[in-house]
């Protein structure tokens, strides 16, 4: 089979001649199929494809409705239950309800769900298992080249960089809601616990709310930056040499927070209590049953850490845009695709928001939705099995069925487009609205 080589015309003709390979592979497609167990001579006449790649943002965390997934060998995994180990291939939490699997792609045939909940820069090139807590899967660049076997790629969705070498998504939530909780349940006078920390050598907790620097410093930000930029110019540059007719859009996506600016008056005060006072336990209780679990303080230092990944992300873009000039690429920023619909930014939370609260399990998998009357000894226990079976807890602050369905609707508004950079937000109605920025 010829490759074609890669286009260096500007991205409106590319995108255009994307459109017309599209069609002229489906009719063609549709005429071969009248032979009988004909083979594929022709690179058009590959079913057309959309790939996913990334991590937790794209692979669905958060959605349910998870599929089985083919470990490092082939071998598909089911869910493997509540007590084992994480590193499971199944716990990459690719969903049926993922964007990638609901956005309303014309012209695409299949849809390949690549990514990996906990994904990262390194598990692009690499078995995500060759680094700590990976999980036991192919580098999603070999996915990628096994696809391209069989299907003519024309759409690649990467969400990438929010967990990385020096930081991690999951991480910087696990602090933020732990801080919070810790400082709900435990007073200041209650020194053994620190004490006992300290006499364990182990760090001594924290009940303050999260500060910009907690989450990711300049350096690291700069780091992450450097990272993702490697890893995303590893997936394009193997594109161009398995893209069966040489033409595809790569979307760049960024994005968007669970928690809002500020919460509802509800989660103020309970109680009498705010959370700038030692133990308050009510409201920590109140706070969780909305999903979130968090410090008014820590708010503000969410949201600038959330935009600077947005910012990550765009520069990424720029920086390949400048590296591959002949390639497709949109930068899809979603960062406001949840505005109004945010875990406690409405008095009824967590119904009818677009992201999951903070959960923990039962050894059953059953989600615990109130820590009312729990005291510091359970609360312990509770985010212990978290920290010891992270799949309790890892469907915390991600978007929901409908939030995917939500980004679903930005992939489709930066698939029609042929603009190189597309907005996604949702409005006061409730519409998402997709424009070129």
């Amino acid at each position: 089979m010829t490759r074609s080589t890669r286009s260096t015309a500007p991205a409106s003709t590319r995108a255009f001649r994307r459109r017309v390979s599209v069609l002229g592979a489906l009719a063609l497609a549709g005429l071969t199929g009248v032979v009988a167990g004909a083979p594929s001579t022709s690179s058009a006449a590959l079913p057309t494809a959309a790939v996913a790649m990334g991590d937790s943002f794209i692979s669905g965390e958060g959605a349910g409705a998870y599929r089985a997934v083919p470990n490092a060998a082939g071998v598909p995994q089911g869910d493997p239950g509540f007590s084992a180990a994480n590193s499971n291939a199944f716990f990459c939490h690719r969903s049926a309800n993922a964007s990638i699997e609901v956005a309303n792609l014309s012209g695409i045939s299949t849809r390949f769900n690549l990514a990996c909940s906990g994904g990262q820069p390194h598990d692009m090139a690499n078995p995500s298992s060759a680094r700590a807590s990976g999980r036991d899967v192919a580098s999603q660049i070999d996915q990628l080249r096994a696809v391209a076997q069989t299907h003519d790629i024309d759409l690649v969705l990467i969400g990438l960089g929010s967990n990385n070498s020096s930081f991690t998504f999951g991480s910087a939530a696990a602090e933020c809601a732990g801080r919070f909780i810790s400082d709900a349940w435990i007073g200041w006078w209650e020194f053994w616990v620190p004490l006992a920390s300290w006499w364990e050598g182990e760090p001594v907790p924290s009940e303050d709310p999260c500060t910009d620097n907690d989450l990711a410093t300049s350096a690291e930000l700069a780091a992450a930056t450097d990272e993702t930029a490697a890893a995303v110019a590893q997936i394009l540059a193997v594109l161009d040499e398995v893209d069966a007719d040489g033409q595809h859009r790569v979307v760049l996506q960024d994005y968007t927070n669970p928690l809002p600016h500020d919460f509802d008056d509800k989660f103020y005060k309970e109680k009498r209590r705010t959370d700038t006072r030692d133990k308050f336990r009510a409201l920590g209780a109140e706070r969780y049953a909305g999903g979130c679990p968090a410090h008014r303080a820590s708010l503000a230092p969410a949201h600038r850490f959330s935009a600077n990944l947005g910012t990550m992300v765009e520069d990424v873009f720029g920086r390949m845009t400048t590296q591959f000039p002949g390639d497709d690429l949109a930068y899809l920023n979603v960062q406001q695709a949840f505005d109004g619909a945010r875990l406690c930014e409405q008095s009824n939370s967590p119904s009818g928001t677009l992201a999951t609260p903070v959960r923990v399990t039962n050894s059953s998998g059953a989600y615990i939705t109130s820590i009312s009357g729990y005291d510091k000894n359970d609360i312990n226990r509770l985010f212990a099995d978290c920290e010891s079976f992270f799949q309790r807890c890892q469907e915390s602050w991600h978007p929901n069925a409908a939030g995917h369905a939500a980004l679903g609707q930005c992939l489709a508004g930066a698939w029609a487009t042929t603009d190189d950079r597309v907005t996604c937000a949702r409005q006061s109605n409730g519409a998402i609205l997709v424009t070129s920025s």
